[in-house]
């Protein structure tokens, strides 16, 4: 039997096979990669009951038109953009039944950046080491850790067209143009810090730079002088914020460098990081501390939920 599934008839301008990441494997130099925004693409596999750690695509901007070579259930999360099915609006952050033939768009974002494309029981890809999240930078993942091209095929499994069609409930969608203040662990190094900085940072508002990517958001603003030097390189946490020797605060997110020297003052809790991403380039952010204990707090109902373990 010949595979069969989504075929790309548009690419989008950067759409990527992800997962939750690749994990265990920094020591060796690999970056997790995986989804930039978490809560997103959770709930694009739990509409569908899928593994959490099922995979699915990553579409950045839009732009995105699939034909569907078999009867097939998927799910749409994430950014705003318009969305039909055979030139029929269908709605955001619901499943959708897709039929042999039927074409769906996804237009241009306009309010947030990712959107999510999952189908029942995850696309069937091979990935390297654990995982087929795409870090084009190692060249890892599914399609040889490339973006999605046009012709290709995502596989999926058949899956019959009596599963109800399900939506995330309006109280959890996010508003990704209302204002956004990312609440901060301070790291083991903020006590080191040069109080006038760190009382800067939170002081200030900063833009994020169009400089950024899924390895890290830059940010415009407040210069600041950590007071730190001849730091010996480390591992690299997820939504670390570092200061380079230009002031410029950068948070490194999922296709982070694995080691580095540079001074960090804490470290973004999960979900605003996963909030983060769905910025444009100029959006105003604020920031404010939270206590480890805190934040725990915050995170274990999220990971409870999608059945993940803290």
């Amino acid at each position: 039997m010949s595979v069969q599934g989504l075929r790309v008839i548009k690419p989008g301008a950067l759409s990527l096979i992800q997962d939750t990441g690749r994990w265990g494997f920094q020591h060796y130099g690999l970056s997790p990669g995986g989804a930039m925004d978490e809560h997103a693409a959770r709930w694009a596999n739990k509409l569908l009951a899928n593994p959490p750690h099922a995979a699915l695509l990553e579409i950045t901007l839009g732009n995105v038109e699939l034909e569907a070579e078999i009867a097939c259930l998927i799910a749409i999360t994430g950014a705003r953009q318009p969305i039909s099915l055979n030139n029929q609006p269908v709605r955001n952050w619901t499943s959708v039944q897709l039929h042999p033939g039927d074409r769906l768009k996804i237009g241009f974002a306009n309010s947030g950046q990712r959107s999510y494309l999952a189908v029942a029981g995850g696309f069937q890809l091979a990935g390297n080491f654990g995982s087929v999240a795409t870090v084009q930078r190692e060249q890892i993942g599914a399609f040889s850790g490339q973006p999605i091209s046009k012709a290709d095929l995502l596989p999926c499994r058949p899956s019959c067209p009596e599963r109800p069609v399900r939506s995330v409930p309006w109280r959890f969608i996010p508003d990704y143009d209302q204002p956004l203040t990312l609440r901060v662990i301070p790291g083991y190094q903020a006590d080191q810090f040069n109080p006038q900085a760190l009382k800067t940072f939170y002081a200030s508002d900063y833009s994020l730079s169009s400089d950024s990517n899924r390895m890290g958001f830059r940010l415009s603003g407040e210069t600041l002088d950590s007071g730190l030097s001849g730091l010996l390189s480390e591992g690299i946490s997820y939504g670390a914020i570092q200061i380079p020797p230009d002031g410029q605060p950068i948070i490194l997110l999922k296709d982070r460098q694995t080691l580095g020297g540079y001074p960090k003052l804490g470290t973004l809790l999960p979900l605003d990081a996963f909030r983060l991403s769905q910025c444009r380039p100029g959006t105003v952010l604020r920031f404010e501390m939270i206590s480890l204990q805190a934040a725990q707090a915050v995170m274990r109902p999220f990971y409870n939920f999608f059945a993940l373990s803290l």
